[in-house]
């Protein structure tokens, strides 16, 4: 079952990068991401949330798109975004799975 709230730490562990960088994404896309705060004022974020930094994620890093651009695609097309991130994971996985077959067999 997956955790109700992921700390800061976690969601920058999860995305292999800096709680700076996951602390900057919270702020700058504020529409799609909204962290709860505990008694501390840490930030916490969903499981929703954390969908939404994958996608930015993909976005950002991997096709390289600018913050502004990544706005865009995620208010003209979120859902469509979620797909191809999911899908990408997916792929990722069998690549993974098929890696180890192959090592096994010699």
């Amino acid at each position: 079952m997956d955790k109700m709230y992921y700390s800061i730490g976690e969601v920058a562990e999860m995305l292999g990068e800096s709680t700076s960088l996951v602390r900057f994404w919270s702020t700058t896309f504020c529409d799609f991401i909204k962290p709860v705060r505990n008694k501390k004022g840490n930030r916490l974020f969903t499981a929703d949330d954390m969908a939404s930094f994958k996608i930015i994620y993909h976005l950002v890093k991997e096709r390289g798109m600018t913050l502004e651009g990544a706005k865009k695609r995620l208010r003209d097309n979120k859902e469509g975004e979620d797909r191809t991130v999911d899908i990408i994971a997916s792929l990722n996985r069998i690549k993974t799975q098929l890696t180890e077959i192959k090592d096994m067999m010699g």
